[in-house]
């Protein structure tokens, strides 16, 4: 029989390991669609965030050589690499997604498997400075885009197939959280590693 003691320690240490592991994957949190820009200030900052991320990102990568761009962020995680390329492929989406809000009826849009996206060979392979680029001259753009709205465009709408009806505000908010997150990701695993 099992000492209730080692068995109370035990479930306690898998615990604080579950915890470690999400704090990993969410070192900022998961995303809170409570979050969503309602007022001016609000879509400012975020509008702020999303332009600043290119030099953020830049910053988070700078100076790794190729063995630390290929560790992953975590156990089980992307290699720092995919990441970068993960989010160039994530905000391209984001940017047609807005366009398509803006021009369209609520317009169905269609999820993309990220994981198998980040498994293909331009993620794996493809120097971070492609993405580097890539992302900085789409948030050029998109925050062009972004800080032309009037307040009643804010609440025009896409239907994502997994998540339903989602505004362009709440939608502002998810990809200012999303840069933030990868690149809290690359973050934490450079402090974890002194790098």
């Amino acid at each position: 029989m099992e000492d209730p003691e080692y068995s109370e320690l035990r479930h306690s240490e898998l615990r604080h390991a579950e915890l470690r592991h999400a704090d990993l994957q969410y070192p900022i949190g998961k995303f809170d669609r409570s979050k969503a820009a309602h007022s001016a200030e609000d879509r400012k900052r975020l509008i702020d965030s999303i332009a600043d991320l290119p030099e953020r990102l830049r910053s988070a990568v700078a100076g790794l050589n190729g063995k630390q761009l290929d560790t992953p962020y975590r156990e089980g995680g992307w290699m720092v690499r995919q990441v970068v390329h993960h989010l160039a492929d994530a905000h391209m989406n984001a940017y047609a997604r807005f366009k398509l809000a803006l021009t369209e009826e609520t317009p169905a849009i269609t999820p993309f498997d990220e994981a198998a996206w980040a498994e293909l060979a331009d993620s794996r392979v493809t120097p971070i400075e492609v993405s580097l680029a890539l992302v900085e001259n789409l948030h050029a753009r998109w925050v062009v885009l972004l800080r032309s709205l009037k307040p009643e465009d804010w609440e025009r709408k896409v239907t994502h197939l997994k998540a339903g009806q989602m505004a362009l505000n709440l939608m502002l908010s998810l990809y200012a959280w999303h840069g933030a997150h990868h690149v809290a990701q690359i973050d934490a695993l450079r402090a974890r590693n002194q790098w």
